[in-house]
C-alpha cells in the first residue's frame, strides 16, 4: 500500500467523522425535503417541457396532413380538367407532405411514450416526497424526543455527582440533626415534668404519714400532761436512757474538781 494511498485513507476517515458528528438528523430531514423538491421542480420542468414538444410535434403533423389532403384534393381537381401534368405536381406536393407528416407519426408516438413515463415519474416522485414529508415530522419527533431523554440522562447523572446536590443532602442532614435534637429536649423536658409530680405525690404520702405521727405525739403529750408531776418525772426518768445517765456522771466530775 502507498504512502499517499494510505494518507488518502486517513483523511477520508476523518472528514466522515467530522461530517458525522456535525449532522443533526432536524436540520439534513429538513434539507432532504428541499432537494427533493428541487429535484420536483426540475422534473415538473422536464414534464412540461416534453408535453410543449408533443404539441408543436402534434400540430406540425396534423398541418402536413391537412396540406397531403389539400393537394389530394387538387390533383383531383385537375384530373379533372384533363391537366395531368399539374394534377402530377399536385400529387409530388403531396408526397412529400405524407412523408413528413408519417415521419412527425413516428417522433410523436416515441414522444408520447416519453411524456407518458415522465407523467408517471412525476406522481411517484411526489408521492415520495409526500411520504418523507410526513416521515420526516415524525422523525423529527423521535430526533427530539431522544434529545430529551438523553438531555435528562444527563441531568440526573451529573445530579448525584453535583456540589448542589451534596449541600441539598448536608442540610437534610441538619435538618434530621435538628429534630433528633428537639425531640430529646421534649423527652427530658417531659421526663423532668413527671418527676416533678413523682415527687409531689412521694411528698403528699410523706406529708400523711408526718402529719399521723404529729397526731400520734400530739396524744403522747396529752397523755402525759394528764399524769401527777411525780409520776411524770418519774416517767422521764425511767425514760432517761442510759447515755443521758452516763453524761450526768461526767458532768459531776468535772464539778468537783
Amino acid at each position: 500500500m502507498g504512502l499517499f494511498d494510505r494518507i488518502s485513507r486517513v483523511v477520508r476517515a476523518n472528514l466522515n467523522d467530522v461530517v458525522s458528528k456535525a449532522e443533526d438528523p432536524e436540520k439534513v430531514l429538513e434539507q432532504s425535503i428541499i432537494d427533493m423538491q428541487e429535484d420536483l421542480i426540475q422534473l415538473r420542468q422536464a414534464v412540461a417541457q416534453a408535453i410543449a414538444s408533443q404539441k408543436r410535434t402534434e400540430q406540425q403533423y396534423n398541418q402536413n396532413q391537412g396540406q397531403a389532403n389539400t393537394w389530394q384534393q387538387r390533383a383531383q381537381l385537375a384530373m379533372q380538367k384533363g391537366d395531368e401534368n399539374l394534377a402530377r405536381e399536385a400529387l409530388v406536393r403531396k408526397k412529400g407532405y405524407v412523408d413528413t407528416a408519417n415521419t412527425l407519426k413516428v417522433q410523436l408516438d416515441s414522444q408520447s411514450t416519453q411524456t407518458d413515463q415522465l407523467k408517471r415519474s412525476l406522481i411517484a416522485v411526489e408521492g415520495k416526497i409526500s411520504e418523507a414529508k410526513t416521515k420526516k415530522n415524525m422523525l423529527k419527533a423521535r430526533a427530539q424526543a431522544a434529545k430529551a431523554q438523553e438531555q435528562l440522562q444527563s441531568a440526573v447523572s451529573n445530579i448525584g455527582t453535583s456540589s448542589a446536590m451534596a449541600a441539598f443532602e448536608r442540610m437534610e442532614e441538619k435538618v434530621l440533626n435538628a429534630e433528633a435534637r428537639a425531640q430529646a429536649a421534649g423527652e427530658i423536658a417531659g421526663a423532668g415534668l413527671e418527676n416533678q409530680f413523682a415527687q409531689l405525690e412521694a411528698g403528699s404520702d410523706v406529708d400523711d404519714e408526718l402529719a399521723a405521727l404529729k397526731l400520734q405525739m400530739g396524744g403522747g403529750t396529752e397523755a402525759k400532761a394528764a399524769l401527777p408531776m411525780g409520776e411524770q418525772s418519774v416517767s422521764d426518768q425511767s425514760q432517761a436512757s442510759p447515755v443521758d445517765a452516763e453524761l450526768d456522771a461526767l458532768k459531776q466530775q468535772l464539778d468537783s474538781l
